[in-house]
């Protein structure tokens, strides 16, 4: 399973990278390999200042080692199986593209695996991911599409999966400082596991695959919107948003943290700007008040 889960996500790096580079229209990937010092490494690629994105990253990593006690002691708040066992692998392709236009959401996308020792023991192994939208001017139909794919992509595992993920990403993605979700959702699973490891890999893999569908016709019809420099402002304030999310909430973070992953590759998900004002407040009765409204309310939106 290791191996053919590397050989999944390295699949849907490329895959996703050709795409994004044909979309941007001239702008390439950045390659760079790395490897951890602990063991393994992994391959990062990340695009910056191109036409239609002004930062995209696509990153895939298999890494080995010995859990920290610092890192096992959080994972065990979220996993309870785990026990003394402190050998871990873990593999997967994390993802975050932030356009340039207000108007065309910022996106995220994680599909991984990981084992504790050699992943035999019950409770020694788990998939994890999923794939969220974060406009900062919501689109009713771009959010339906992108929820509408991910369903269709797990309909045929089992018609409890949607809802049960579309939950789990809106209680994750919970800036809860804030009170406000950080988008629209999307799906968000941590730690599937059972008896039948073959067909949850089967499941992730069709998620994973599902990204490209579900994002690609957004950014199509919202990359070249017109757009006003109040609006362009509007999105640094929505981004501050994501920047505090990822650094004070997301346990993927502080889990590469923890573990002495590439700093380069955990932070890749911050963009290159973004705004924090005192006191700022969306005008009542307008675009960015329902964003805000929507935030803070998680909608179903099919």
């Amino acid at each position: 399973m290791r191996d053919r889960f590397k050989a999944m996500v390295e699949s849907t790096q490329d895959s996703i990278c050709a795409a994004i580079e044909a979309i941007d229209g001239g702008a390439r990937f950045v390659e760079d390999r790395w490897e951890r010092p602990g063991g393994g490494g992994g391959r990062s690629r990340a695009l910056q200042e191109g036409r239609v994105f002004e930062k995209a990253g696509v990153n895939v990593s298999a890494v080995h080692g010995t859990l920290t006690d610092a890192a096992a002691a959080a994972m065990r708040a979220t996993h309870p199986t785990v026990g003394e066992e402190r050998r871990f692998f873990a593999t997967g392709v994390s993802l975050v593209l932030h356009p340039h236009n207000p108007m065309a959401p910022t996106v995220h996308a994680n599909y991984r695996y990981f084992e504790l020792g050699d992943g035999a023991a019950p409770g020694s192994w788990w998939f994890g991911g999923g794939a969220d939208l974060t406009p900062s001017y919501l689109f009713d139909e771009d959010a339906v599409h992108f929820h509408r794919v991910h369903h269709d992509a797990l309909a045929p595992h089992g018609a409890e999966h949607y809802p049960r993920f579309k939950a789990w990403c809106d209680d994750y993605f919970h800036i809860k400082h804030r009170g406000e979700r950080r988008g629209v959702g999307g799906i968000f699973f941590d730690d599937l596991a059972g008896d039948d490891r073959e067909a949850l890999f089967r499941l992730v893999s069709d998620c994973a695959g599902a990204f490209l569908p579900a994002y690609l016709p957004i950014v199509r019809r919202r990359a070249e919107l017109p757009y006003t420099e109040a609006q362009k402002r509007w999105q640094g304030l929505r981004r501050g948003r994501y920047v505090e999310f990822n650094l004070v909430w997301d346990r993927g973070t502080l889990f590469g943290l923890r573990t002495d992953a590439r700093v380069e590759s955990v932070l890749m998900s911050l963009p290159l700007t973004a705004r924090w004002e005192v006191n700022a407040q969306p005008e009542p009765g307008g675009e960015e008040e329902r964003l805000v409204a929507v935030l803070r309310e998680p909608r179903d939106w099919l």
